[in-house]
């Protein structure tokens, strides 16, 4: 049965307020059943960790020029309120998705018709490129419209603002509310053409410059030339400048992925765009045994993640997980800044709650601050924001995004790519590798073994159970998991940390999120939260052994994964 406010709404677009084009979608949605009406228009498109994102389809509920319309005037008003007397401006990018170029067309109109300069790329780029243009072009604010990896049937609409970060409270909520308090008929569509610039090539040569000057370091002559690289864009938008920076960069025997180097919304060769699936790599590394590559490099449609593979020790390539990705970049870093002699007790490196544990320990190893935030990296960019006495050198997530300096201030696979490179062509030229280089990692800091369990849950009904499940470890805790008893509970939606071992409660200095952390006695780490851009409910497990030998290795691996196959099972995540 369709609520009395549902149906206001869907009457409300009847009106003519929407133009034909949308009228007649409604009455296609309304001919399909009253399931698929409800989905559309049971509530409004929020901002999540990585923005808006949906659906694209007529609704409330959905990605479309009305609900990106009236987010855009809400934001031009929140622009105005915010720089009073100011010429304003902002920066918008867009990805391969479907009607990506149009939607940023209508939100380009929308700005200009509220007097607004927008400078609009020209074609797709990488959204960590948007972030490099809105520092770059002076902007108050930037969009980028994207669904990252999602299906072809999403999109979506990040805002960032003059920092070159995504919003973070309390501005998001600020914004929101001005949003909240338009009507449809509020919003300016009719564009003025004199407030829009159409940039391309000039951004891109900044943009690379700036990527290589990051993300290099100091390297034989000729060692470049020896790294055998497979890339693949995964149809998305990294093919603009990944291999541009990386021929500029030195690397000569760069071999793209065909296949999949033409920018497509519908990403025909593979299940899912996002190369922290492993069958999203199928083709790079065929490709890799046809070339005998020594690494081997995806991203995802927007080039702000990547997933990156390398030969083990028996010369088989692997896929690394964002948390060992993490680690391997920021040693780098760190090595680098060590060797430069820059490291004073001034800089820092930022992770995740969620991330792995092993941050802390290299960061310590180096004598260096390792800050945590919440997940996302807009995070991270606060944290840059917040602290202008301190450097940062790096950080990351545990899903496969990474940054490299402040340059950028969001996850950035333009950069991570070339860094990743630049770690393997240093172990290769040093009689190592980059497989080998995470070995001695462990071997100095400790075996870190993190595993994520997604469990997807679409609709009204998986909302509400994804909300049953956190409100069920958040009321009645367990005191054990896997025989090992629960010592300290962090729940961030109440910004409470309980000290179960002395009986101690203490408040939480981050933002309040739907997130909660379970601390074992072992040193086991179980944390849960909703996906803030999918319909999913996510469990992050870490767990960790002592090893003083690379021939320990093994074993600690297998006593890991058993204790994490006996966390899984005791919380029936399977």
């Amino acid at each position: 049965m369709v609520s009395t406010d549902i149906l206001a709404k869907i009457t409300t677009w009847k009106s003519d307020i929407f133009d034909a084009e949308t009228q007649q979608q409604l009455r296609d949605l309304e001919a399909q059943g009253e399931k698929e009406l409800l989905e559309a228009f049971y509530k409004d498109l929020e901002f999540g960790t990585g923005g808006m994102r949906g659906i694209m389809g007529v609704g409330t509920n959905r990605i479309n020029k009305y609900t990106l319309g009236k987010s855009t005037q809400g934001l031009s008003d929140y622009l105005h309120s915010s720089f009073p007397n100011q010429s304003i401006s902002v920066a918008i990018a867009f990805d391969c998705r479907h009607n990506s170029d149009t939607l940023a067309q209508v939100v380009a109109n929308v700005f200009s018709a509220n007097d607004i300069k927008v400078y609009l790329f020209e074609s797709l780029r990488p959204t960590p490129e948007l972030s490099f243009a809105v520092r770059k072009l002076q902007c108050q604010a930037g969009i980028v419209l994207t669904a990252s990896h999602n299906p072809p049937e999403y999109n979506g609409y990040k805002v960032y603002w003059n920092d070159g970060g995504q919003l973070v409270p309390p501005q998001d909520k600020e914004l929101i509310a001005v949003i909240d308090a338009l009507q449809y008929q509020d919003i300016r569509f009719e564009p003025k053409p004199e407030h829009i610039t159409k940039i391309g090539a000039e951004i891109d040569q900044e943009f690379i410059k700036s990527t290589i000057q990051n993300a290099t370091i100091l390297q034989k002559a000729g060692a470049r030339d020896d790294l055998k690289i497979v890339f693949t864009s995964l149809h998305g938008t990294s093919i603009t400048v990944v291999p541009e920076t990386l021929k500029r960069a030195g690397y000569s025997q760069v071999h793209i992925v065909e296949e999949q180097k033409t920018p497509d919304g519908n990403f025909p060769t593979v299940v899912s765009p996002n190369p922290e699936e492993p069958e999203a790599l199928t083709l790079a590394l065929a490709l890799a045994e046809k070339v005998g590559a020594d690494i081997v490099i995806g991203t995802d449609p927007d080039c702000d993640r990547l997933g990156v593979a390398v030969r083990n020790n028996e010369g088989k390539m692997e896929l690394l997980n964002g948390n060992q990705l993490m680690i391997l970049l920021t040693a780098l870093l760190l090595e680098k800044w060590q060797s430069e002699k820059r490291l004073n007790g001034k800089q820092f490196v930022g992770s995740t709650i969620v991330s792995t544990p092993m941050m802390h320990a290299l960061a310590e190893s180096y004598d260096v601050r390792c800050m945590v935030g919440l997940t996302g990296f807009k995070w991270i960019a606060k944290m840059i924001k917040d602290h202008p006495e301190l450097e940062f050198i790096g950080g990351g997530e545990e899903s496969f995004g990474y940054m490299v300096g402040d340059n950028v201030r969001d996850k950035d696979a333009v950069a991570s790519t070339l860094l990743a490179c630049e770690l393997a062509t240093y172990a290769k030229a040093s009689g190592s590798s980059v497989y080998n280089e995470l070995q001695n990692l462990y071997v100095d800091l400790g075996y870190f073994h993190e595993t994520l369990i997604s469990l997807t849950k679409k609709g009204i009904d998986g909302l509400a159970e994804i909300q049953a499940m956190m409100t069920g470890f958040r009321n009645d805790p367990p005191h054990s998991i896997a025989g090992q008893a629960v010592v300290m509970i962090e729940d961030y939606l109440t910004s409470k940390c309980v000290d179960l071992t002395v009986n101690r409660e203490e408040e939480l200095d981050l933002p309040k999120s739907d997130v909660l952390i379970f601390y074992l006695a072992d040193g086991s780490k179980i944390a849960m939260r909703p996906s803030g851009t999918e319909p999913k409910i996510k469990f992050y497990v870490s767990v960790t052994e002592s090893v003083e030998t690379h021939e320990e290795l093994q074993a600690a691996k297998l006593e890991c994964k058993e204790h994490v196959a006996a966390i899984v099972a005791d919380l029936n995540l399977n």
